[in-house]
């Protein structure tokens, strides 16, 4: 009982301190500081929440921009799966994913002889990839602007709008998030054009 008296007591100070009062002081600050991220950045349209600016959604239709392949099962871009295929850079199965995916591609745009960019063949590490590069993007402009019958200039200019730059211009590569440019191409196509 001498042993056990400290060892229960140390334990219901820790269940307090770290299940208790530790999450209720990160989840208060992260409202007070964060309250956006900390309330999974969602994206709303007409008060609705249509998604994350965080986890990428599987857009296929010709008249929206394609995000990055996704890795996730059962669907793609499943959140509660995240991660990975692991399959190394000469494993067949990741050669024939990637040649099916440029197939896909050329025969969506069959016009499009560009070199594909490779966040458009490639999963990423977590297969929940918000954003393409403005390579990929650019790539994809024709066949959305043919598909909304939409002057190519006017999808490029909302690309360039959309573009997420790197910190000071020096870390990381340019971006752009495929939900939120689908979403202002929607708005794009909701206003008349001149």
């Amino acid at each position: 009982m001498k042993h056990l008296r400290p060892a229960l007591s140390l334990f219901l100070l820790l269940t307090v301190l770290t299940g208790l009062i530790y999450p209720l002081a990160v989840t208060g600050l992260a409202q007070a500081l964060f309250p956006w991220r900390a309330n999974g950045s969602l994206l709303a349209v007409d008060g609705h929440a249509v998604g994350s600016a965080l986890i990428g959604q599987n857009f296929t239709t010709p008249g929206d921009f394609w995000g990055r392949p996704s890795a996730t099962s059962p669907y793609p871009d499943n959140a509660q799966a995240s991660g990975g295929s692991n399959l190394g850079p000469t494993n067949p199965a990741l050669i024939d994913a990637v040649q099916a995916r440029i197939a896909a591609l050329r025969a969506a745009d069959p016009d499009n002889h560009a070199p594909i960019p490779v966040d458009l063949v490639t999963a990423s590490g977590s297969g929940l990839d918000p954003q393409i590069s403005l390579a990929a993007a650019y790539y994809q402009a024709p066949r959305v602007a043919r598909a909304r019958h939409l002057p190519l200039a006017d999808v490029e200019a909302l690309i360039a709008r959309n573009a997420h730059w790197p910190w000071l211009h020096l870390f990381g590569t340019p971006r752009v998030n495929v939900l939120e440019l689908n979403l202002a191409l929607n708005a794009l196509r909701a206003k008349p054009i001149d």
